[in-house]
């Protein structure tokens, strides 16, 4: 209950604000949704001997596969917890500025490696948006996502050459961290 409440409490404060419409919101949130419910779902399943101890069940060889009562309680807290969290660092990236976070991790004496596997991390995922965005935007402009099978294509194209040119920008940023000497500190 304590979750469903945090998150929303914590919507509400994003809508209102940040200025966001609640549909934006909820679009927003969308984007994790798949990963969590795939998280969930493993949960809420159970592998057991004795399908009496199953709500509903479907017998396989010497087990039985269901849905338990217990996995249903801790799917249910799960899914709440992680809508909460999700929904709070949704409102924290909306809301403080990465340098400010580098900032605050510093000054809560959060271990030196750990901040800058969150920089480090932070760069990637925009490098990353980076390139997938210019190779989105050639496809498109070579008419790359005319028709579903051709979009299809285009997508299997634009993962494959984003995986090689993100390897590719991950070796510059290495040797350009060579070539100024880098000894494993970055400055924060």
């Amino acid at each position: 209950m304590g979750q469903a409440l945090t998150l929303a409490l914590t919507a509400a404060l994003t809508c209102w604000l940040l200025r966001v419409s609640f549909w934006r919101w909820c679009r927003w949130m969308a984007l994790p949704f798949g990963f969590l419910l795939v998280g969930v779902l493993t949960i809420v399943f159970s592998v057991s001997r004795d399908p009496q101890m199953l709500l509903a069940s479907i017998r396989l060889g010497a087990f039985s596969i269901g849905i338990s009562a217990p996995g249903l309680a801790v799917a249910g807290e799960t899914f709440w917890r992680s809508l909460a969290a999700m929904a709070a660092t949704l409102w924290l990236v909306l809301n403080l500025p990465f340098p400010q976070l580098i900032i605050l991790l510093k000054r809560g004496r959060v271990p030196r490696l750990l901040t800058e596997q969150i920089l480090l991390t932070w760069r990637f995922i925009f490098i990353l948006l980076d390139e997938a965005m210019a190779i989105h935007r050639a496809q498109t402009l070579r008419f790359g996502y005319g028709s579903v099978p051709q979009g299809y294509r285009s997508l299997a194209m634009l993962v494959g050459l984003l995986f090689t040119r993100v390897l590719l920008r991950y070796q510059q940023m290495s040797t350009a961290l060579d070539i100024k000497l880098y000894q494993g500190d970055f400055h924060l």
